[in-house]
């Protein structure tokens, strides 16, 4: 079995929670703000701090202070896959459930790998890893990061 194979029996089998899939056909069907990351390349770690300021989402060596922690948690995804510009929900109601669907996305693809691979080297499973980041990473770039500020329907026509 290829590196592509692999990698293109995993996304067949995630099919509807393919990562990407819910970018485009979940997130960026509601009004959005795109967000732009400083990223130089995938950064190796990412972590969730909580300060006294509030919550920061640390990436690399940067300190991102972000409004509450499901922001964090969105925003983390994003950046483990090294996506520098991406669209995140005005609504921050719904912010919480959508990082619940990407984080068990990225996990189950993380998982699928392993079992998928796992009478293969681990050179074998990071090739096959870093192949579907850089799909996931070319669709969510191609599907575009949203207006910069979210659009406002104001009538200010009066009755």
């Amino acid at each position: 079995m290829t590196v592509e194979a692999c990698a293109a029996q995993i996304r067949e089998r995630l099919a509807d929670a393919w990562l990407s899939r819910i970018y485009s056909e979940r997130i960026l069907k509601l009004r959005t703000r795109s967000y732009h990351f400083e990223l130089a390349g995938v950064p190796k770690r990412i972590v969730i701090q909580h300060t006294l300021l509030g919550v920061e989402l640390k990436v690399g060596r940067k300190r991102l202070l972000c409004p509450d922690l499901a922001t964090a948690r969105y925003l983390s995804v994003f950046a483990r896959l090294g996506c520098p510009d991406v669209a995140v929900p005005y609504d921050i109601t719904r912010i919480s459930q959508l990082a619940d669907e990407l984080e068990s996305s990225w996990y189950r693809m993380l998982l699928l790998v392993d079992q998928e691979a796992r009478a293969k080297s681990a050179q074998f499973r990071s090739r096959v890893r870093g192949s579907l980041v850089a799909q996931i990473r070319a669709e969510i770039q191609d599907a575009g990061a949203g207006p910069k500020v979210p659009e406002f329907k104001q009538s200010t026509k009066r009755q």
